[in-house]
């Protein structure tokens, strides 16, 4: 009988990990895009309230640097359209997630665009209210910043640079349209350099939005990379081999690897089922299945596949092991050993049965180029499984083949041999040990 368990090919696995990858990914970078537009409504928000606080404790001075020009609709002629443009940005945002669907590039940049234009719109309204001079001179210019300094969050290198880039252009056509300085050349000079200024800002935002990008892509990979492994080899790894595996990778080539190979089998499981209802059969099952495939993890094995009411587990596949021998041997003991508690405890006793024989196997991806599972292959896996089923015929619960009990040496002192056993499927009887 030859086992393995199931996985994806290479190619199947590549392109799930990269579609995999590319919707979470596009996930994150959506949640900073919420994440920046709230701070921006916030921000918004935060300015209106202290204009009108310092309107109402200070109206003199208020009136004095707008030249009593200052009127209540130009703020929410300029902050409840800039808010409402937000909340539809994101309500938009927040339906392509739900959907799976990420926002058109063209979307992205026309936001750029409009948002960015929104300080453009308020110095516009400051210059017809305090003149040019004091206007450019005022806060309106340094708000620019603040979308700016947000659109790293944006996590693209060429939004947040083609922002810096509107800020300085509309900040210099607003220079020169209006050009305050009799010294046309001088103000132009003088406001280039400011708006030089915001450009580079834009760029380095944009350094930073890509790096930040690369930290959420470096950890996507990781999450994504960990998932893979835990399908692949079932949800019953171990954090600890997960861990290995991340570290050492894994491989879907076709390699020989010396492998302990264990069967593990619940005696007479389906007649008691029959007296029961499913779910007392399930949840004997899982408990069990429980207990035992922790020790197996703690010992360094991996669950192949589970098999109805018992299961396949490798000692040095897909991780190798120096020593995948002892370790399954351990593990079957503490295995014996547990089920012997739970038994003590539980108005459904089960008899475990153990087979365990150590040998080279084909270990890889075996299949079609559409479907293919990580498999391995060979007479050890076959003798494994012949093995097991002799617990029947011997009323006996665990037993090893020749090549475990000299690999165990002088730690196989309590080894019963059973001489030579007809197996099925063999010519010639095989050498069978029992173990306690």
């Amino acid at each position: 009988m030859m086992e393995g368990f199931w996985g994806k090919g290479k190619n199947d696995q590549d392109t799930g990990v990269s579609a995999d990858f590319q919707r979470a990914l596009m996930q994150e970078v959506m949640k900073t895009e919420l994440l920046r537009i709230k701070a921006l409504i916030g921000t918004m928000i935060l300015l209106f309230a202290i204009i009108w606080t310092v309107y109402f404790l200070a109206p003199e001075k208020v009136n004095q640097l707008w030249h009593g020009n200052l009127k209540p609709h130009y703020l929410y002629s300029v902050i409840v359209p800039f808010i409402l443009f937000e909340l539809w940005v994101h309500g938009s945002i927040t339906r392509h997630m739900r959907q799976g669907r990420d926002l058109p590039l063209i979307r992205r940049y026309l936001g750029v665009l409009i948002e960015t234009s929104m300080p453009t719109v308020a110095l516009a309204l400051h210059i017809n209210m305090m003149g040019s001079a004091a206007a450019l001179g005022f806060v309106v210019p340094m708000t620019y910043f603040i979308f700016i300094i947000l659109s790293t969050l944006r996590l693209d290198f060429w939004l947040s640079t083609f922002t810096g880039f509107v800020a300085a252009a509309e900040l210099l056509a607003m220079a020169i349209f209006y050009h305050p300085d009799p010294n046309q050349e001088v103000s132009v000079l003088y406001h280039a350099g400011r708006s030089l200024i915001l450009l580079v800002g834009g760029v380095l935002a944009g350094a930073v939005g890509h790096q930040l990008r690369r930290q959420f892509e470096a950890s996507i990979k990781a999450a994504t990379a960990r998932d893979r492994i835990t399908n692949l080899f079932g949800q019953h790894v171990s954090p600890q081999v997960v861990e290995r595996l991340m570290a050492e990778g894994t491989r879907t080539d076709s390699d020989i690897r010396r492998v302990a190979v264990m069967f593990v089998d619940f005696r007479s499981f389906t007649a008691g089922a029959r007296t029961r209802t499913p779910q007392e059969v399930v949840d004997r099952l899982d408990g069990a299945f429980a207990v035992l495939v922790e020790i197996l993890d703690r010992h360094g094995g991996i669950v192949n596949k589970f098999l109805g009411d018992g299961f396949l587990a490798l000692f040095g596949a897909p991780l190798h092991a120096p020593d995948p021998a002892h370790r399954a041997v351990a593990a079957a003991r503490e295995m014996l050993e547990a089920n012997s508690r739970i038994n003590e405890e539980t108005s459904w006793p089960l008899r475990i049965g153990i087979g365990i024989h150590i040998g080279e196997v084909v270990a890889g991806s075996i299949g079609s180029p559409r479907r293919k599972e990580y498999t391995v292959i060979g007479d050890t896996v076959n003798f494994a499984s012949r093995l097991e089923a002799l617990n029947k015929d011997f009323n006996s619960q665990f037993l090893i083949s020749e090549a475990v009990r000299e690999a165990l040496g002088e730690a196989c002192g309590d080894a019963v041999s059973l001489g030579e056993v007809e197996v099925r499927g063999y010519e010639r009887p095989m050498a069978v040990w029992q173990l306690g």
